[in-house]
């Protein structure tokens, strides 16, 4: 059992979310979920919380009303490890609602981000070579989605 787990406050969307999520991503699957009885600040029978698990990793969320709300300063990253991959979770994220952002980073519909990012890139970014690393570094930065063809492509250029 992990004893450390991402928790997640949505409004009165919480159950959608899992639901969504554990479509999207392999060895993933909804383990639990609490509904709210009479009188409770949601509607009786609506999830209070969701317990699941993302490709291994368990997460916990709870619709706790509009008080708060996601911020960039978490994300999910999720490492994939070629460009099919990172199109199908990036456009399976960024549907319905999503909004794609620079760098691999984007919103998934309930404001939630996410960095999609393929295994080739760190490789590129840490590269021996400053020359390499500096030009996949301004490929990168000119990218929503990350296109692993024209990192590679960046890097291998002549200065």
């Amino acid at each position: 059992m992990q004893t450390i787990s991402p928790f997640l406050w949505f409004d009165d969307q919480a159950e959608q979310a899992a639901q969504r999520y554990v479509e999207i991503f392999p060895n993933s699957a909804i383990t639990s979920v609490a509904r709210y009885g009479e009188g409770a600040p949601q509607p009786a029978g609506t999830a209070m919380s969701v317990s699941f698990v993302l490709d291994g990793v368990e997460v916990q969320a709870l619709n706790g009303g509009p008080m708060y709300s996601f911020t960039e300063a978490f994300s999910f990253f999720v490492s994939v490890p070629d460009q099919a991959e990172v199109d199908r979770v990036w456009d399976a994220l960024t549907a319905d609602g999503g909004e794609p952002g620079r760098c691999g980073w984007l919103k998934d519909r309930w404001g939630l981000s996410w960095q999609v990012i393929p295994t080739d890139l760190p490789a590129l970014l840490g590269d021996p070579d400053p020359g390499r690393a500096g030009r996949a570094v301004n490929a990168m930065l000119a990218m929503s989605k990350i296109d692993v063809a024209a990192l590679h492509a960046a890097a291998d250029a002549s200065a």
